[in-house]
C-alpha cells in the first residue's frame, strides 16, 4: 500500500522517552528524557548555524529535539560532556542518522536537492514535503526508489 505523504511526515513528530543512564546524571539516580527525530530542516539549520563547530551542532541538535524537559541552545551546552554525548547519539540514532558527526552538513546540503528532485519524481512530493521528513525517512525512501528502479 502506498503511503501519502502525511504518512511519511508523521513520523517526524513521534516521540520517544528514553532512559538516561544513572552515571551521566547529577542527581545519580537514573531518569528519563523525552526526544524527537531531527527532521532534514533542522538537520541545515544546525549545519547552517554550526559550521564546522562540532561542539555547537552537538548542543543545537539537543535543544532542537529535546522535548521534555525542553532546554535552551544556553542550557544545553552547560551540559556534562558525556550526557551530552549520550543525548547527541540517541537523537541520531532515532533520527536515522549513521554518519559521523562531521560529514552531516557535506552529506544534507547538495543531496537534498537531489533527494527532492528523485522523490518529488518518485512519488509526486513537494520540496516542503521532503524536508518536514527525518533523515531516516528520506533515505529508506531513497532506498525504495531505488530498488523499484532495479526491479523495473
Amino acid at each position: 500500500m502506498p503511503l501519502t505523504a502525511e504518512d511519511l511526515l508523521a513520523g517526524s513528530s513521534l516521540t520517544h522517552v528514553v532512559d538516561v543512564p544513572a552515571g551521566l546524571v547529577g542527581a545519580g539516580d537514573p531518569g528519563t528524557v523525552t526526544l524527537r527525530p531531527l527532521t532534514v530542516r533542522d538537520v541545515q539549520l544546525v549545519a547552517h548555524a554550526a559550521k564546522d563547530d562540532r561542539e555547537l551542532a552537538a548542543v543545537l541538535m539537543i535543544s532542537r529535539a529535546l522535548v521534555e524537559p525542553p532546554l535552551t541552545a544556553d542550557q544545553a551546552g552547560r551540559l556534562p560532556a558525556g550526557l551530552a554525548r549520550f543525548l547527541v547519539d540517541t537523537i541520531n540514532e532515532l533520527s536515522g542518522i549513521d554518519t559521523p558527526r562531521d560529514r552531516l552538513a557535506e552529506l544534507v546540503q547538495a543531496p537534498l536537492a537531489k533527494a527532492c528532485f528523485v522523490l518529488a519524481d518518485e512519488f509526486g512530493w513537494t520540496a516542503e514535503d521532503v524536508t518536514g521528513m527525518t533523515i531516516g525517512q528520506i533515505l529508506m525512501y531513497l532506498e525504495m526508489a531505488g530498488r523499484a528502479a532495479e526491479v523495473a
